[in-house]
């Protein structure tokens, strides 16, 4: 059985596919292929059926990971779907927790909860209007996050849709 984690920015040509393309590779650096699927999504359609940023492609392909995923707005049906919802601003898990049936919004959770440094549980900043230095800082975070959340999976000490869970 596999666990689904989907990514959440606003529009999904930044942060959210960075995050996907990490977490994907980390889990093939870790020959852990049919464990995890992952998918990324924005809160907005305005790059619907677009490749990434390609400044979010340049810093990731400067690290050895690749976004193949083209740009889609989340679904309801992703409420249903996956396993752990993963938001990259509170502002994000604002618009998630407004679509999201009661009964699923444990699985909806701030990607910062998992960055090892001592900004845990705080936003991603938006490099869109920055420079590559942004996309640095913001490829850097979410490494962290991502390796994190992976080790907590692989633990058993994150149960997907257990809001409880550090």
């Amino acid at each position: 059985m596999s666990a689904k984690v989907l990514f959440v920015c606003l529009g999904n040509i930044c942060r959210s596919p960075i995050a996907e393309g990490i977490f994907v590779h980390l889990v093939r650096e870790r020959g852990l292929d049919g464990r995890y699927l992952a998918d990324s999504a924005g809160t907005g359609n305005w790059h619907s059926g677009e490749p990434p940023d390609p400044r979010a492609i340049a810093v990731a392909k400067k690290r050895g990971v690749s976004l193949p995923s083209l740009c889609r707005q989340v679904d309801k049906s992703d409420f249903q779907e996956f396993d752990l919802i993963l938001a990259m601003d509170r502002n994000n898990q604002k618009d998630l927790n407004a679509i999201c049936p009661a009964h699923l919004r444990s699985k909806i959770r701030l990607i910062r909860d998992f960055d090892t440094a001592r900004e845990r549980g705080t936003d991603v900043p938006d490099p869109y209007y920055g420079g590559p230095y942004e996309f640095d800082t913001v490829y850097e975070m979410l490494n962290r996050c991502c390796a994190d959340l992976l080790e907590k999976m692989e633990s058993g000490s994150l149960v997907t849709g257990d809001a409880t869970a550090p």
